[in-house]
């Protein structure tokens, strides 16, 4: 396994566990933190969901 690839594995880890801040680790406090965390305080799937996305594309 590569270094890259071992981060990106923590990182989709922690954004399964606290999505906000798997997102806010990648990206800072960017629109993509924003979103993730409003769609955690409304449901925490879509969320998990939008997080993993955010930070595989």
């Amino acid at each position: 396994m590569s270094q890259d690839s071992t981060a990106t594995c923590i990182e989709i880890l922690v954004a399964i566990l606290l999505p906000p801040l798997g997102v806010f680790l990648k990206f800072g406090c960017k629109a993509e933190f924003w979103i993730c965390l409003v769609l955690t305080f409304f449901f925490w799937i879509p969320g998990i969901i939008y997080a993993i996305y955010a930070i595989t594309k």
